[in-house]
Protein backbone atom coordinates (compact mmCIF):
# COMPACT_ATOMS: atom_id res chain seq x y z
CA UNK A 1 0.00 0.00 0.00
CA UNK A 2 2.89 2.43 1.09
CA UNK A 3 3.98 2.06 -3.15
CA UNK A 4 0.49 3.36 -4.25
CA UNK A 5 0.36 5.98 -1.75
CA UNK A 6 3.30 7.35 -3.30
CA UNK A 7 2.73 6.91 -7.48
CA UNK A 8 2.11 10.49 -7.59
CA UNK A 9 3.12 13.61 -5.87
CA UNK A 10 -0.69 14.98 -7.19
CA UNK A 11 -1.66 12.37 -5.20
CA UNK A 12 0.26 12.35 -2.13
CA UNK A 13 -0.47 16.30 -1.83
CA UNK A 14 -4.30 15.47 -2.09
CA UNK A 15 -3.61 12.12 0.58
CA UNK A 16 -1.99 14.66 2.96
CA UNK A 17 -4.65 17.37 1.80
CA UNK A 18 -7.49 14.88 3.24
CA UNK A 19 -5.69 13.52 6.48
CA UNK A 20 -5.31 17.30 7.33
CA UNK A 21 -8.81 18.08 7.24
CA UNK A 22 -10.06 15.51 8.76
CA UNK A 23 -7.90 15.99 11.33
CA UNK A 24 -8.67 19.31 11.78
CA UNK A 25 -12.39 18.74 11.57
CA UNK A 26 -14.06 19.32 15.19
CA UNK A 27 -17.71 18.63 14.81
CA UNK A 28 -20.45 18.03 17.73
CA UNK A 29 -21.96 14.62 18.14
CA UNK A 30 -25.42 16.03 16.31
CA UNK A 31 -23.85 17.22 13.40
CA UNK A 32 -22.24 13.29 13.28
CA UNK A 33 -25.75 11.83 13.72
CA UNK A 34 -27.33 14.62 10.82
CA UNK A 35 -23.89 13.31 8.57
CA UNK A 36 -24.96 9.84 9.09
CA UNK A 37 -28.64 10.71 8.98
CA UNK A 38 -28.27 12.49 5.72
CA UNK A 39 -26.41 10.10 3.99
CA UNK A 40 -29.04 6.90 5.06
CA UNK A 41 -31.96 9.14 3.73
CA UNK A 42 -30.02 9.14 0.55
CA UNK A 43 -29.97 5.10 0.59
CA UNK A 44 -33.25 5.24 1.25
CA UNK A 45 -34.65 7.45 -1.70
CA UNK A 46 -32.64 5.94 -3.74
CA UNK A 47 -34.11 2.16 -3.14
CA UNK A 48 -37.70 3.79 -2.94
CA UNK A 49 -37.38 4.94 -6.39
CA UNK A 50 -37.15 0.97 -7.52
CA UNK A 51 -39.68 -0.38 -4.85
CA UNK A 52 -42.46 1.92 -5.19
CA UNK A 53 -42.23 1.41 -8.65
CA UNK A 54 -41.83 -1.67 -8.73
CA UNK A 55 -45.37 -2.26 -6.60
CA UNK A 56 -47.06 0.07 -9.03
CA UNK A 57 -46.23 -1.41 -11.93
CA UNK A 58 -49.72 -2.79 -13.00
CA UNK A 59 -51.53 0.15 -12.33
CA UNK A 60 -48.94 1.75 -14.64
CA UNK A 61 -49.35 -0.92 -16.98
CA UNK A 62 -53.07 -0.12 -17.51
CA UNK A 63 -52.59 3.39 -17.21
CA UNK A 64 -50.44 3.90 -19.50
CA UNK A 65 -51.23 0.74 -21.64
CA UNK A 66 -47.67 -0.77 -21.51
CA UNK A 67 -46.96 -4.49 -22.81
CA UNK A 68 -46.11 -6.24 -19.96
CA UNK A 69 -43.13 -7.84 -21.41
CA UNK A 70 -41.55 -3.53 -20.98
CA UNK A 71 -42.68 -3.27 -18.00
CA UNK A 72 -39.33 -4.14 -16.92
CA UNK A 73 -37.62 -1.31 -17.95
CA UNK A 74 -39.29 0.63 -15.62
CA UNK A 75 -36.92 -0.45 -13.15
CA UNK A 76 -34.19 -1.58 -15.82
CA UNK A 77 -33.67 1.77 -16.72
CA UNK A 78 -32.92 3.16 -13.48
CA UNK A 79 -30.59 0.63 -12.44
CA UNK A 80 -28.91 0.92 -15.90
CA UNK A 81 -28.23 5.15 -16.05
CA UNK A 82 -27.05 4.82 -12.07
CA UNK A 83 -24.99 1.69 -12.74
CA UNK A 84 -23.62 3.11 -16.03
CA UNK A 85 -22.58 6.49 -14.53
CA UNK A 86 -21.39 5.20 -10.71
CA UNK A 87 -18.00 5.30 -11.34
CA UNK A 88 -17.70 8.69 -13.36
CA UNK A 89 -19.33 10.55 -10.64
CA UNK A 90 -17.38 8.75 -7.91
CA UNK A 91 -14.57 9.93 -9.79
CA UNK A 92 -15.62 13.30 -10.03
CA UNK A 93 -16.80 13.49 -6.69
CA UNK A 94 -13.12 12.36 -5.01
CA UNK A 95 -11.55 15.02 -7.78
CA UNK A 96 -14.53 18.14 -7.30
CA UNK A 97 -15.89 17.74 -3.93
CA UNK A 98 -17.98 14.97 -2.55
CA UNK A 99 -20.61 17.70 -0.85
CA UNK A 100 -21.35 19.24 -4.45
CA UNK A 101 -21.48 15.80 -6.42
CA UNK A 102 -24.39 15.30 -3.57
CA UNK A 103 -26.14 18.12 -3.77
CA UNK A 104 -26.03 17.86 -7.79
CA UNK A 105 -27.53 14.39 -7.57
CA UNK A 106 -30.14 15.15 -5.36
CA UNK A 107 -31.17 18.31 -7.32
CA UNK A 108 -31.74 15.72 -10.20
CA UNK A 109 -33.09 13.38 -7.82
CA UNK A 110 -35.69 16.51 -7.38
CA UNK A 111 -36.40 17.56 -11.14
CA UNK A 112 -36.70 14.16 -12.75
CA UNK A 113 -38.73 13.23 -10.22
CA UNK A 114 -41.32 15.94 -10.60
CA UNK A 115 -40.95 14.77 -13.64
CA UNK A 116 -42.33 11.10 -13.69
CA UNK A 117 -45.06 12.46 -11.95
CA UNK A 118 -46.24 14.06 -14.88
CA UNK A 119 -45.69 11.76 -17.71
CA UNK A 120 -48.24 11.12 -19.74
CA UNK A 121 -46.66 7.78 -21.96
CA UNK A 122 -44.96 4.69 -21.09
CA UNK A 123 -41.61 6.01 -23.47
CA UNK A 124 -41.32 9.05 -21.21
CA UNK A 125 -41.66 7.39 -18.13
CA UNK A 126 -39.01 5.09 -19.02
CA UNK A 127 -36.79 8.03 -20.07
CA UNK A 128 -37.08 10.09 -17.20
CA UNK A 129 -36.49 7.01 -15.50
CA UNK A 130 -33.16 6.70 -16.70
CA UNK A 131 -32.37 10.26 -15.77
CA UNK A 132 -33.09 9.89 -12.13
CA UNK A 133 -30.63 7.28 -12.09
CA UNK A 134 -28.20 9.90 -12.92
CA UNK A 135 -29.22 11.82 -9.91
CA UNK A 136 -28.38 7.88 -7.35
CA UNK A 137 -25.06 7.82 -9.50
CA UNK A 138 -23.74 11.22 -8.23
CA UNK A 139 -25.34 10.77 -4.37
CA UNK A 140 -24.53 7.52 -3.58
CA UNK A 141 -20.96 7.08 -3.75
CA UNK A 142 -20.34 10.74 -2.29
CA UNK A 143 -22.56 9.68 0.49
CA UNK A 144 -20.05 6.51 0.75
CA UNK A 145 -16.72 8.69 0.43
CA UNK A 146 -18.21 11.32 3.08
CA UNK A 147 -19.12 8.94 5.73
CA UNK A 148 -15.84 7.11 4.75
CA UNK A 149 -13.74 11.04 5.06
CA UNK A 150 -16.27 11.94 8.29
CA UNK A 151 -15.48 8.89 10.29
CA UNK A 152 -11.93 7.56 10.88
CA UNK A 153 -11.51 3.68 11.38
CA UNK A 154 -13.50 3.32 14.78
CA UNK A 155 -16.46 1.82 16.18
CA UNK A 156 -18.33 4.87 14.80
CA UNK A 157 -17.11 4.23 11.60
CA UNK A 158 -18.79 1.00 11.52
CA UNK A 159 -22.22 2.03 13.10
CA UNK A 160 -22.56 4.89 10.41
CA UNK A 161 -22.03 2.23 7.43
CA UNK A 162 -24.22 0.00 9.24
CA UNK A 163 -27.09 2.55 9.36
CA UNK A 164 -26.21 3.72 6.00
CA UNK A 165 -26.86 0.02 4.61
CA UNK A 166 -29.50 -0.28 7.01
CA UNK A 167 -31.07 2.64 4.12
CA UNK A 168 -31.39 -0.26 2.09
CA UNK A 169 -34.16 -2.54 3.77
CA UNK A 170 -36.03 0.55 5.03
CA UNK A 171 -36.21 2.07 1.62
CA UNK A 172 -37.17 -1.17 0.10
CA UNK A 173 -39.89 -1.48 2.63
CA UNK A 174 -41.12 2.65 2.75
CA UNK A 175 -41.20 2.05 -1.07
CA UNK A 176 -43.42 -0.87 -0.57
CA UNK A 177 -45.52 0.55 2.01
CA UNK A 178 -45.95 3.75 0.94
CA UNK A 179 -46.01 3.27 -2.41
CA UNK A 180 -48.66 0.63 -2.66
CA UNK A 181 -51.06 2.69 -0.27
CA UNK A 182 -50.82 5.89 -2.30
CA UNK A 183 -51.27 3.80 -5.63
CA UNK A 184 -54.45 2.81 -4.25
CA UNK A 185 -55.82 5.43 -2.08
CA UNK A 186 -54.52 8.70 -3.71
CA UNK A 187 -56.46 10.67 -6.59
CA UNK A 188 -53.15 10.24 -8.66
CA UNK A 189 -52.73 6.63 -7.97
CA UNK A 190 -48.86 5.60 -9.21
CA UNK A 191 -47.39 9.20 -9.79
CA UNK A 192 -48.22 10.10 -5.63
CA UNK A 193 -44.97 8.07 -4.69
CA UNK A 194 -43.25 10.10 -7.54
CA UNK A 195 -43.80 13.45 -5.74
CA UNK A 196 -42.88 11.65 -2.42
CA UNK A 197 -39.28 11.05 -3.67
CA UNK A 198 -39.32 14.58 -4.81
CA UNK A 199 -40.17 16.31 -1.92
CA UNK A 200 -37.58 13.38 0.66
CA UNK A 201 -34.94 14.64 -2.09
CA UNK A 202 -35.51 17.82 -1.52
CA UNK A 203 -35.15 17.51 2.46
CA UNK A 204 -32.10 15.19 2.18
CA UNK A 205 -30.50 18.28 0.34
CA UNK A 206 -30.75 20.86 2.43
CA UNK A 207 -29.92 18.35 5.45
CA UNK A 208 -27.09 17.87 3.13
CA UNK A 209 -25.97 21.65 2.49
CA UNK A 210 -26.30 22.21 6.82
CA UNK A 211 -24.28 19.29 7.78
CA UNK A 212 -22.08 17.96 5.58
CA UNK A 213 -18.28 19.35 6.26
CA UNK A 214 -16.93 21.69 3.36
CA UNK A 215 -15.04 19.97 0.00
CA UNK A 216 -11.60 19.06 -0.27
CA UNK A 217 -10.85 18.87 -3.80
CA UNK A 218 -7.78 17.90 -6.10
CA UNK A 219 -6.26 19.30 -8.98
CA UNK A 220 -6.08 15.86 -10.88
CA UNK A 221 -7.38 15.01 -14.33
CA UNK A 222 -10.55 13.30 -15.49
CA UNK A 223 -9.78 10.22 -17.18
CA UNK A 224 -12.40 11.67 -20.19
CA UNK A 225 -11.31 8.42 -22.55
CA UNK A 226 -11.92 6.17 -19.65
CA UNK A 227 -15.39 7.74 -18.64
CA UNK A 228 -16.24 7.15 -22.52
CA UNK A 229 -15.34 3.93 -22.56
CA UNK A 230 -17.04 2.23 -19.72
CA UNK A 231 -20.21 4.05 -20.10
CA UNK A 232 -20.72 3.28 -23.58
CA UNK A 233 -19.85 0.19 -22.82
CA UNK A 234 -22.17 -0.73 -20.06
CA UNK A 235 -25.39 1.47 -21.60
CA UNK A 236 -25.07 -0.84 -24.69
CA UNK A 237 -24.60 -4.14 -22.60
CA UNK A 238 -27.74 -3.25 -20.28
CA UNK A 239 -29.50 -2.08 -22.91
CA UNK A 240 -28.96 -5.42 -25.00
CA UNK A 241 -29.81 -7.81 -21.49
CA UNK A 242 -33.33 -5.68 -21.30
CA UNK A 243 -34.16 -5.85 -24.46
CA UNK A 244 -33.17 -8.62 -26.31
CA UNK A 245 -36.03 -10.95 -25.30
CA UNK A 246 -38.65 -8.35 -26.58
CA UNK A 247 -36.31 -7.73 -30.01
CA UNK A 248 -38.71 -8.39 -33.59
CA UNK A 249 -36.50 -11.46 -33.70
CA UNK A 250 -35.22 -11.68 -29.82
CA UNK A 251 -31.95 -12.29 -29.02
CA UNK A 252 -31.44 -12.98 -33.01
CA UNK A 253 -31.83 -9.75 -33.96
CA UNK A 254 -28.83 -7.96 -35.83
CA UNK A 255 -28.64 -4.81 -34.06
CA UNK A 256 -28.67 -6.97 -30.72
CA UNK A 257 -25.76 -9.18 -31.55
CA UNK A 258 -23.84 -6.34 -33.17
CA UNK A 259 -24.51 -3.50 -30.14
CA UNK A 260 -23.79 -6.58 -27.28
CA UNK A 261 -20.29 -7.10 -29.68
CA UNK A 262 -19.83 -3.37 -29.37
CA UNK A 263 -20.40 -3.16 -25.65
CA UNK A 264 -18.24 -5.88 -24.99
CA UNK A 265 -15.44 -4.46 -26.56
CA UNK A 266 -15.64 -1.01 -25.27
CA UNK A 267 -15.60 -2.88 -21.50
CA UNK A 268 -12.42 -4.30 -22.81
CA UNK A 269 -10.81 -1.24 -24.27
CA UNK A 270 -11.47 0.39 -20.66
CA UNK A 271 -9.57 -1.75 -19.22
CA UNK A 272 -7.11 -1.88 -21.20
CA UNK A 273 -6.81 1.90 -21.03
CA UNK A 274 -6.80 1.80 -17.64
CA UNK A 275 -4.37 -0.71 -17.15
CA UNK A 276 -1.55 1.61 -19.28
CA UNK A 277 -2.88 5.07 -17.18
CA UNK A 278 -2.51 3.06 -13.84
CA UNK A 279 1.17 1.60 -15.12
CA UNK A 280 1.78 5.31 -16.15
CA UNK A 281 1.79 6.85 -12.25
CA UNK A 282 4.79 4.35 -11.35
CA UNK A 283 6.79 6.18 -13.62
CA UNK A 284 8.02 9.59 -11.59
CA UNK A 285 9.29 10.42 -15.50
CA UNK A 286 6.04 10.47 -16.93
CA UNK A 287 4.22 13.58 -15.16
CA UNK A 288 0.35 13.37 -15.13
CA UNK A 289 -1.36 16.06 -18.27
CA UNK A 290 -5.01 16.01 -19.49
CA UNK A 291 -3.43 12.99 -22.13
CA UNK A 292 -2.10 11.01 -19.24
CA UNK A 293 -5.18 11.16 -15.92
CA UNK A 294 -4.72 9.40 -12.92
CA UNK A 295 -7.19 6.26 -13.91
CA UNK A 296 -10.84 6.18 -13.62
CA UNK A 297 -10.69 3.25 -11.69
CA UNK A 298 -7.22 1.46 -11.03
CA UNK A 299 -7.43 -2.17 -11.76
CA UNK A 300 -5.52 -2.86 -8.88
CA UNK A 301 -8.41 -1.89 -6.47
CA UNK A 302 -9.69 -5.31 -7.65
CA UNK A 303 -6.51 -7.15 -5.90
CA UNK A 304 -6.47 -5.39 -2.54
CA UNK A 305 -6.62 -7.43 0.57
CA UNK A 306 -5.15 -10.09 -1.26
CA UNK A 307 -8.15 -10.43 -3.82
CA UNK A 308 -11.06 -10.50 -1.73
CA UNK A 309 -12.01 -6.98 -2.61
CA UNK A 310 -12.77 -9.07 -6.78
CA UNK A 311 -14.79 -11.40 -4.23
CA UNK A 312 -16.84 -9.21 -2.33
CA UNK A 313 -17.68 -7.27 -5.50
CA UNK A 314 -18.45 -10.52 -6.87
CA UNK A 315 -21.02 -11.50 -4.57
CA UNK A 316 -22.68 -8.17 -4.01
CA UNK A 317 -23.78 -8.58 -7.84
CA UNK A 318 -25.09 -12.23 -7.48
CA UNK A 319 -26.42 -11.33 -4.38
CA UNK A 320 -28.43 -8.09 -5.96
CA UNK A 321 -29.24 -10.16 -8.85
CA UNK A 322 -31.12 -12.69 -6.56
CA UNK A 323 -32.77 -10.08 -3.91
CA UNK A 324 -34.00 -7.62 -6.39
CA UNK A 325 -35.44 -9.95 -9.45
CA UNK A 326 -37.00 -12.04 -5.86
CA UNK A 327 -38.47 -8.81 -5.34
CA UNK A 328 -39.88 -7.89 -9.05
CA UNK A 329 -41.69 -11.17 -9.06
CA UNK A 330 -43.17 -11.82 -6.12
CA UNK A 331 -44.83 -8.73 -6.42
CA UNK A 332 -45.92 -9.65 -9.82
CA UNK A 333 -47.14 -13.12 -8.47
CA UNK A 334 -49.04 -11.09 -5.53
CA UNK A 335 -51.27 -8.51 -7.91
CA UNK A 336 -51.16 -10.23 -11.46
CA UNK A 337 -51.49 -13.96 -10.37
CA UNK A 338 -53.28 -13.86 -6.94
CA UNK A 339 -55.02 -10.23 -7.71
CA UNK A 340 -54.15 -8.78 -4.14
CA UNK A 341 -54.59 -5.17 -4.27
CA UNK A 342 -51.81 -2.89 -3.84
CA UNK A 343 -52.15 -2.30 -0.24
CA UNK A 344 -52.72 -6.04 0.48
CA UNK A 345 -49.38 -6.62 -1.15
CA UNK A 346 -47.53 -4.55 0.54
CA UNK A 347 -48.95 -6.02 4.22
CA UNK A 348 -46.88 -9.25 2.54
CA UNK A 349 -43.60 -7.46 2.42
CA UNK A 350 -43.98 -5.91 6.24
CA UNK A 351 -41.66 -8.56 7.47
CA UNK A 352 -38.75 -7.70 5.05
CA UNK A 353 -38.74 -3.99 6.72
CA UNK A 354 -37.74 -5.57 10.11
CA UNK A 355 -35.51 -8.23 9.44
CA UNK A 356 -33.20 -5.57 7.44
CA UNK A 357 -33.29 -3.14 10.00
CA UNK A 358 -31.92 -5.82 12.48
CA UNK A 359 -29.78 -7.31 9.99
CA UNK A 360 -27.93 -4.01 10.36
CA UNK A 361 -27.99 -3.95 13.79
CA UNK A 362 -26.25 -7.17 13.65
CA UNK A 363 -23.50 -6.30 11.10
CA UNK A 364 -22.82 -3.15 13.35
CA UNK A 365 -22.70 -5.07 16.71
CA UNK A 366 -20.37 -7.75 15.23
CA UNK A 367 -18.39 -6.81 11.98
CA UNK A 368 -15.73 -6.14 13.95
CA UNK A 369 -15.90 -9.50 15.88
CA UNK A 370 -16.78 -12.09 13.13
CA UNK A 371 -15.08 -12.68 9.39
CA UNK A 372 -16.38 -11.10 6.38
CA UNK A 373 -16.65 -14.76 5.03
CA UNK A 374 -19.57 -15.75 8.11
CA UNK A 375 -21.58 -12.48 6.85
CA UNK A 376 -21.20 -13.69 3.15
CA UNK A 377 -21.93 -17.14 3.77
CA UNK A 378 -25.19 -17.31 5.71
CA UNK A 379 -26.65 -14.10 4.40
CA UNK A 380 -26.12 -15.67 0.25
CA UNK A 381 -27.93 -19.16 1.71
CA UNK A 382 -30.42 -17.58 3.07
CA UNK A 383 -31.31 -15.11 0.32
CA UNK A 384 -31.20 -18.55 -2.21
CA UNK A 385 -33.78 -20.33 0.39
CA UNK A 386 -36.45 -17.53 0.27
CA UNK A 387 -36.37 -17.56 -3.37
CA UNK A 388 -36.73 -21.42 -3.55
CA UNK A 389 -39.40 -21.16 -1.21
CA UNK A 390 -41.13 -19.42 -3.32
CA UNK A 391 -39.99 -21.72 -6.19
CA UNK A 392 -42.22 -24.29 -4.62
CA UNK A 393 -44.56 -21.80 -3.64
CA UNK A 394 -48.58 -23.40 -3.68
CA UNK A 395 -50.93 -20.45 -4.01
CA UNK A 396 -53.56 -22.57 -2.77
CA UNK A 397 -52.10 -22.32 0.87
CA UNK A 398 -51.69 -19.79 3.66
CA UNK A 399 -49.31 -16.73 3.52
CA UNK A 400 -47.30 -17.52 6.54
CA UNK A 401 -46.21 -20.80 4.80
CA UNK A 402 -44.22 -20.20 2.00
CA UNK A 403 -44.83 -15.67 2.05
CA UNK A 404 -43.64 -15.29 5.62
CA UNK A 405 -40.73 -17.13 5.83
CA UNK A 406 -39.55 -16.01 2.16
CA UNK A 407 -39.82 -12.28 3.08
CA UNK A 408 -38.01 -12.47 6.60
CA UNK A 409 -34.85 -14.98 4.72
CA UNK A 410 -34.75 -12.35 1.50
CA UNK A 411 -32.66 -9.84 2.97
CA UNK A 412 -30.05 -11.50 4.50
CA UNK A 413 -28.02 -11.99 1.76
CA UNK A 414 -28.29 -7.97 0.39
CA UNK A 415 -28.17 -6.87 3.99
CA UNK A 416 -25.19 -8.78 5.46
CA UNK A 417 -23.13 -8.33 2.27
CA UNK A 418 -23.99 -4.74 1.96
CA UNK A 419 -23.20 -3.68 5.28
CA UNK A 420 -20.08 -5.78 5.56
CA UNK A 421 -18.91 -5.14 2.37
CA UNK A 422 -19.39 -1.37 2.47
CA UNK A 423 -17.28 -1.46 5.48
CA UNK A 424 -14.99 -3.62 4.27
CA UNK A 425 -14.14 -1.37 1.22
CA UNK A 426 -14.22 1.75 3.18
CA UNK A 427 -11.15 0.05 5.05
CA UNK A 428 -9.30 -0.71 2.45
CA UNK A 429 -9.07 1.92 0.20
CA UNK A 430 -7.26 4.80 -0.23
CA UNK A 431 -8.47 8.29 0.70
CA UNK A 432 -8.01 9.66 -2.79
CA UNK A 433 -10.75 6.96 -4.00
CA UNK A 434 -13.04 6.00 -1.42
CA UNK A 435 -15.90 7.41 -3.48
CA UNK A 436 -14.89 5.86 -6.58
CA UNK A 437 -14.08 2.29 -4.45
CA UNK A 438 -18.22 3.08 -3.54
CA UNK A 439 -18.92 3.44 -6.75
CA UNK A 440 -17.59 0.14 -7.58
CA UNK A 441 -19.73 -1.87 -4.98
CA UNK A 442 -22.76 0.25 -6.04
CA UNK A 443 -21.92 -0.48 -10.07
CA UNK A 444 -21.90 -4.19 -9.13
CA UNK A 445 -25.08 -4.19 -7.65
CA UNK A 446 -26.82 -1.90 -9.99
CA UNK A 447 -25.50 -4.16 -12.76
CA UNK A 448 -26.46 -7.40 -11.10
CA UNK A 449 -30.00 -5.94 -10.57
CA UNK A 450 -30.60 -5.31 -14.51
CA UNK A 451 -28.67 -8.66 -15.42
CA UNK A 452 -31.14 -10.42 -12.66
CA UNK A 453 -34.30 -8.75 -14.20
CA UNK A 454 -33.20 -9.19 -17.55
CA UNK A 455 -32.22 -13.33 -16.85
CA UNK A 456 -35.33 -14.21 -15.09
CA UNK A 457 -37.42 -12.14 -17.71
CA UNK A 458 -36.50 -14.32 -19.77
CA UNK A 459 -36.54 -17.70 -17.48
CA UNK A 460 -40.23 -17.03 -17.79
CA UNK A 461 -40.93 -15.53 -20.71
CA UNK A 462 -39.72 -18.98 -22.32
CA UNK A 463 -41.16 -20.56 -19.97
CA UNK A 464 -44.83 -19.51 -20.38
CA UNK A 465 -44.69 -19.98 -24.11
CA UNK A 466 -43.59 -23.32 -23.74
CA UNK A 467 -46.20 -24.34 -21.32
CA UNK A 468 -48.55 -22.64 -23.28
CA UNK A 469 -47.78 -24.48 -26.27
CA UNK A 470 -47.91 -27.64 -24.61
CA UNK A 471 -51.28 -26.37 -23.48
CA UNK A 472 -52.68 -25.80 -27.25
CA UNK A 473 -53.11 -22.46 -26.64
CA UNK A 474 -51.17 -19.33 -29.02
CA UNK A 475 -50.33 -16.54 -26.66
CA UNK A 476 -50.81 -12.54 -28.02
CA UNK A 477 -48.40 -10.45 -28.16
CA UNK A 478 -49.06 -9.34 -24.87
CA UNK A 479 -48.86 -12.94 -23.09
CA UNK A 480 -52.04 -11.83 -21.34
CA UNK A 481 -54.11 -15.22 -22.32
CA UNK A 482 -51.66 -17.57 -20.70
CA UNK A 483 -52.98 -20.04 -18.57
CA UNK A 484 -52.61 -19.61 -14.90
CA UNK A 485 -50.92 -23.18 -14.87
CA UNK A 486 -48.35 -21.55 -17.16
CA UNK A 487 -48.08 -18.34 -15.54
CA UNK A 488 -47.66 -19.98 -12.34
CA UNK A 489 -44.82 -22.18 -13.59
CA UNK A 490 -43.51 -19.04 -15.06
CA UNK A 491 -43.27 -17.47 -11.73
CA UNK A 492 -41.59 -20.53 -10.41
CA UNK A 493 -39.00 -20.65 -12.68
CA UNK A 494 -37.98 -17.68 -12.07
CA UNK A 495 -37.83 -17.77 -8.62
CA UNK A 496 -35.63 -20.73 -9.77
CA UNK A 497 -33.72 -18.31 -11.86
CA UNK A 498 -32.98 -16.09 -8.61
CA UNK A 499 -31.64 -19.05 -6.39
CA UNK A 500 -29.16 -20.10 -8.82
CA UNK A 501 -27.61 -16.27 -8.72
CA UNK A 502 -27.45 -16.32 -4.42
CA UNK A 503 -26.08 -19.80 -4.58
CA UNK A 504 -23.71 -19.02 -7.52
CA UNK A 505 -22.61 -16.44 -4.91
CA UNK A 506 -22.41 -19.19 -2.04
CA UNK A 507 -19.53 -20.73 -4.56
CA UNK A 508 -17.21 -17.27 -4.28
CA UNK A 509 -16.93 -17.78 -0.75
CA UNK A 510 -14.27 -19.35 -0.97
CA UNK A 511 -12.14 -16.29 -2.21
CA UNK A 512 -12.83 -14.45 1.23
CA UNK A 513 -10.95 -17.42 3.77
Amino acid sequence: MSKELTRSPIRQDFIGLEKAKQHHVQRSLWRSIFIIATCTAAMVVNVTNTSSVSISLPTIEKDLNIKEEQLQWLVSAYSLSSGCFLLFFGRLADIYGRKKAFMIGTCSQVAFSLGCGFAQSGTTLVILRAFQGTGAAATIPSALGILAHAFPPSRMRSIAFATFAAGAPVGGAFGMIIGGVLTQITSTHWRSPFYLVAAMSALTGISGVISFDADVTSEEAVDWIGVSLITVGLVLILFVLGQGEVAPQGWKTPYIITLLIIGIIMVLLFLLWERHLEQGTDDPSRAPSAWRPPPLMSLSLWTRAKGRMAVILVIAFLNWSGFMSWSFWVQLYYQDYLLLTPIETMLRFIPMFVVGCLCNVLVAMFVGKLPLIIFAVSGTLLTASAAILFALIDPTVTYWAFGFPSAVLVVFGADFVYSSGTIFIAKIALPHERSVAGAMFQTMAQLGIAVGLAVSTLVFNIVVKNESADLGVTLNSASTNAPRSAQLKGYRSAQWTCASFALMGEYCKFGLI
